[in-house]
């Protein structure tokens, strides 16, 4: 069909921008902190070795930052071009957040990254050390409304649907940016942030110890980067607790899809790859309870009593609902201002029933279930390697520590080789989040064939080969440009630095 090659096109474009968008986001948070530690270093210490060493990887900073810039705009563009449907139906709510990112957050970043790049001895170190913990804050609070936005259609809140206008309106301001679902999802991103730049600043110096070039600068980044990189992954893994706990509450289908439950019920085991199941951690995961009940891809689908007593409807039944609640609406719009009292039953009708409206355009009970394979298996990579990295980064941490680091081919071979791997963690961690709320793009509100923009499938597909060109080349640019930097190295420290015997 037509539509559902709009819509497969659609979500194509949307998942290709935001994921080139990741590869800068998280390079971004991490090497904020990297960089406004060393330079509280250079102001502590009043050695200006630290001050080279902190400039080095501000420079790679800005590179990176430049770059995701033109992503994230073109990403916020797409929800008017492609999504023109949601935008309206949400625009309120969604947009408030976003606005907020714009106005404040990234031009409090934008302001402070000028004079932290631009103002090296041209103002106070303490007023640019200022600038530059500022830069890395602008960051955070820029991530933090994007994932307010995000964490609001994975559990919506603080909203009423006005018939009328025909758009969810904002009711609660405080409900919406304190979501608990943004919260720790904010969190979440962030620490992930400073594992992705820890990951990527021991790799970046273990190729100098391989060279045997910088000794001195890149065992300072190590021990700097691995502490970082150790408390952000610990960081991840409470905040991914908390958030395995949200999903078994307001997304049950993306926890049961992700461990691939069809069955659940009490004690329910955990699967760390087919067949090999630890009995009742699901159960401790997303309830911390080890008698707590999970339910599964089938019970969700034909409704399930809790050992509480407490019942939740079939994907049939919510559908039914949804669609008497389409039918007060249609009822309602025709008659609000022609016959009063019609359009008030039909109003209270359309309340009664509106909790499921959404479901009214779904075919059949399996469009609730998203790919199952794919979250399956995009949860255990996201976990496996970050568990391997924390092993890692406390590895050179270490091995650092004893000044023993430098001898150790195998492990600066295992540095440098681990930083595609931060990124494949990452890139699963929010193929997880994304295609896990499908078929949703408003969790249990709208689903996405609602809310895609009427648009030719042949505009769609034109739009995404020349995104797909002008990322990729964007991509190139900045990693030619990141080699070069990083094959002349930092400046003015080549005279500090001893050769290995």
């Amino acid at each position: 069909m037509i539509e559902e090659a709009l819509i497969g096109w659609s979500r194509a474009q949307f998942a290709l921008t935001a994921g080139y968008h990741w590869l800068f986001v998280p390079l971004t948070l991490g090497l904020a902190i990297i960089m406004a530690v060393m330079e509280t270093m250079w102001v502590i210490k009043k050695d200006e070795f630290w001050k080279k060493t902190a400039k080095f990887w501000m420079k790679l900073f800005a590179i990176n930052f430049a770059v995701g810039i033109a992503t994230g705009i073109i990403l916020e563009f797409e929800f008017g071009t492609n999504w023109s449907n949601y935008s309206w139906f949400v625009g309120d709510i969604f947009g408030a957040p976003l606005a907020i990112e714009g106005i404040f957050a990234f031009f409090m970043e934008a302001t402070f990254f000028a004079v932290m790049f631009f103002g090296w001895d041209k103002v106070s170190k303490g007023f640019h050390l200022t600038a530059t913990w500022l830069t890395g804050i602008g960051a955070a609070v820029s991530a933090a409304w994007i994932l307010i936005a995000n964490g609001w259609m994975q559990h919506p809140v603080g909203m009423e649907f006005n018939p009328d206008t025909v758009r969810h309106e904002m009711v609660d301001f405080w409900a919406v940016a304190g979501n608990p679902s943004a919260v720790s999802k904010f969190f979440h991103s962030v620490f992930s942030g400073w594992m992705t730049g820890a990951v990527f600043v021991i790799g970046i110096s273990c190729w100098y110890l391989l060279k045997k070039r910088q000794v001195r600068f890149a065992k300072a980044s190590i021990r700097i980067a691995s502490i970082i990189g150790i408390i952000g992954t610990v960081a991840v893994i409470f905040s991914g607790d908390i958030s395995g706990v949200q999903m078994g509450r307001y997304q049950p289908m993306k926890l049961a899809a992700a461990e691939g439950l069809k069955d659940g019920g009490q004690r329910a085991p955990f699967s760390i790859v087919p067949g090999v199941e630890i009995p009742g951690m699901l159960s401790i995961l997303a309830t911390h309870d080890l008698d707590g009940y999970v339910p599964g891809i089938n019970d969700l689908i034909d409704g399930y009593t809790t050992p509480e007593g407490e019942t939740f409807p079939s994907v049939q039944e919510k559908m039914a609902q949804g669609q008497a609640a389409l039918e007060a609406f249609k009822i309602y719009r025709e008659n609000v201002g022609i016959n009063d009292s019609i359009a008030a039953v039909a109003r209270a009708q359309l309340r009664e029933h509106q909790q499921y409206f959404g479901y009214a355009y779904l075919d059949k009970p399996e469009d609730a279930v998203p790919s199952v394979p794919v979250l399956f298996w995009t949860f255990r990579i996201m976990v496996g390697i970050g568990t391997l990295l924390l092993l890692v980064m406390i590895l050179v941490w270490w091995f650092e520590r004893k000044n023993k680091i430098e001898r150790m081919k195998w492990l600066q071979w295992t540095g440098l080789l681990s930083i595609p791997f931060v990124y494949i963690a990452g890139q699963a961690g929010w193929m997880l989040c994304e295609v896990g709320r499908q078929p949703w793009a408003i969790q249990d509100i709208l689903p996405v064939n609602a809310a895609v923009t009427s648009a030719s499938v042949t505009a769609v597909q034109t739009t995404f080969f020349i995104f797909l060109a002008i990322f990729t080349f964007f991509l190139i640019v900045e990693l030619r440009i990141l080699i070069r930097a990083i094959k002349k190295g930092p400046e003015g420290t080549e005279q500090e630095e001893q050769p290995l015997n």
